[in-house]
This record gives structure tokens, C-alpha cells and sequence, in this order.
């Protein structure tokens, strides 16, 4: 398994995002081992995922933990592929999500993140779930991030 640390270290690629996304089954990252990735590069990031009742709350609706984790996950995949942060690592600022609508177990969600801005120390992205077969907006997710600059620590 690649570490995300190593990632930082070299750069980063599609392949190598997809892959620590999909074997990270020691962590708290297990809950994203059925989130597909579509498509990640250039700042941005599309997943699918079908929901099971691994994702579902009390009433076998997605679960607003599970959304805000996808917020948070996927804003930083794909802020991990814009061209001023590739491979930088971050820590979480903020983040604000808005529940607009339910998903149900057997529906599909389509998760698009993208990075809005980046400077030197702050990134902001935003993320838009949806479902795949109607799309109509599930919920709506902004995330800033404070990018480490890994040359003021000693390794």
C-alpha cells in the first residue's frame, strides 16, 4: 500500500490517489471502499457511489456523517491534483455542508469536487452530491484548507 506520505514526497498521481483511496481499510477512510472514482485531475474530482446500508442513518437514508466525510475527502483528493497544491499536504480550516435533500439505500450519488482557488497557504473548494438518476441536488459542501509548507519543518 502506498503511503499518503510518500505521496507528498514525490508528487502525486491519478493512480496514486485511487489506490490509497481503495486500500485504506485500517482507517476511517474504509467507509469511502465502494465510492468509484470517475475521473480526478486538474483541480477537480468525480466519484460514484451506490449507497448500502453501510451508509445509511436509522430510516436507511444516506447518512449526513457519510455526506460530510465525502465532502471532506473528496474537496482534498481533488485539491491534492490542482497545479498549485499537487501533492501538498493540508489540514482542514472550515467546512460547511447543507443538506438539501434525502438518498435512499439503492440509489446512486454522483460527488463532483472541485478546487475553486488556491494560494500560497489557503485553498477553497467546493463539492455538489447529486443523484445520479435524477439529479437533483443532495447536498451542497465548501471546504478550506491550510496547505503545509513541508520546507519550514525539519524531516
Amino acid at each position: 500500500m502506498l503511503r499518503l506520505s510518500r505521496i507528498f514526497q514525490r508528487g502525486i498521481a491519478t493512480v496514486d490517489i485511487h489506490n490509497f483511496f481503495k486500500n485504506s481499510c485500517e482507517r476511517y477512510d474504509r467507509i469511502f471502499s465502494k465510492v468509484n472514482i470517475v475521473k480526478i485531475g486538474n483541480g477537480a474530482c468525480v466519484a460514484e457511489l451506490k449507497i448500502e446500508k453501510e451508509h445509511t442513518n436509522p430510516f436507511d437514508g444516506l447518512h449526513g456523517g457519510m455526506i460530510a466525510s465525502m465532502v471532506d475527502t473528496l474537496t482534498s483528493y481533488a485539491l491534492l491534483t490542482h497545479k498549485a497544491a499537487e501533492g501538498v499536504p493540508s489540514v482542514s480550516v472550515d467546512m460547511h455542508v447543507s443538506f438539501l435533500k434525502g438518498a435512499k439505500c439503492g440509489e446512486e450519488v454522483v460527488i463532483n469536487a472541485e478546487t475553486i482557488k488556491c494560494g500560497k497557504s489557503m485553498a477553497f473548494a467546493e463539492c455538489c452530491i447529486t443523484n445520479k438518476a435524477t439529479g437533483e441536488v443532495i447536498a451542497k459542501g465548501n471546504h478550506t484548507k491550510y496547505l503545509i509548507n513541508l520546507n519550514r519543518f525539519t524531516l
